[in-house]
């Protein structure tokens, strides 16, 4: 059954806080060779989430790596919480707070005239602490190395926002977009926007095209999976 599972097969992860992408795609890689006793075995993900961010990673594995790039493009959904008032240089919290803005100006009218101005095609700038290549290295490396970033814009689709306000200065949103959205960039230009700062604090991946969270599983549960298998 498992060198079924490996020759072509699509799973569903519930990434763990702090962990990056490519440690999930290894530790899974790692235990699929061992199991099957081979070598080299393609396995990849279809959509990166940051080490602070839980939830959602598609893993292709085998044969099914060619539709990475088919899985990408779908729409994803997110949760989680913007901090208003407080600004760090990475928009989240990878980076130290570094300003402190009033908070006392923002009303529940305010945040929902905000919260509708996202919808919709927008230009986003990305965050310079952040994987995309300028110059063929990747953005976050010359930021940390105190290199001064240009970032261009991208296109991107914010289909629905709905936003929480009762723990305020914390704000609990939801948010179905386009793929190559950055969420710390709509975290930033949120507090920006209503004259103040924010920082996203949680991050949670739930929906990636057709792939839903609740059908997902730890990377604890997939390697037990793995190891319980029978090989045919």
């Amino acid at each position: 059954m498992i060198r079924e599972f490996a020759t072509g097969s699509t799973i569903l992860v519930d990434k763990p806080l702090h962990w990056t992408s490519f440690d999930v795609v290894n530790k899974l890689r790692w235990h699929l060779r061992k199991k099957l006793g081979v070598k080299k075995l393609k396995v990849g993900h279809a959509g990166t989430l940051d080490p602070l961010a839980t939830g959602l990673l598609v893993i292709c594995i085998g044969k099914h790596t060619k539709l990475i790039e088919g899985i990408m493009g779908g729409q994803k959904t997110y949760t989680g919480t913007f901090l208003l008032g407080k600004t760090t240089p990475s928009y989240d919290l990878e980076s130290e707070y570094d300003q402190e803005f009033e908070t006392n100006h923002i009303t529940s009218e305010l945040m929902e005239e905000v919260r509708e101005s996202f919808l919709g095609e927008q230009d986003q700038i990305p965050p310079i602490f952040s994987a995309k290549k300028i110059d063929g290295k990747r953005a976050y490396e010359s930021a940390r190395a105190g290199k001064e970033i240009i970032m261009k814009p991208n296109k991107i689709v914010i289909n629905s926002f709905s936003i929480d306000g009762d723990e305020f200065p914390k704000v609990k949103f939801e948010l179905s977009c386009s793929k190559g959205t950055y969420i710390r960039s709509i975290a930033s230009d949120f507090g920006k926007n209503l004259n103040s700062g924010a920082t996203l604090i949680e991050l949670r991946r739930t929906v990636s095209g057709d792939s839903k969270i609740e059908d997902s599983k730890s990377v604890e549960e997939w390697i037990s999976f793995i190891e319980d298998s029978p090989l045919e």
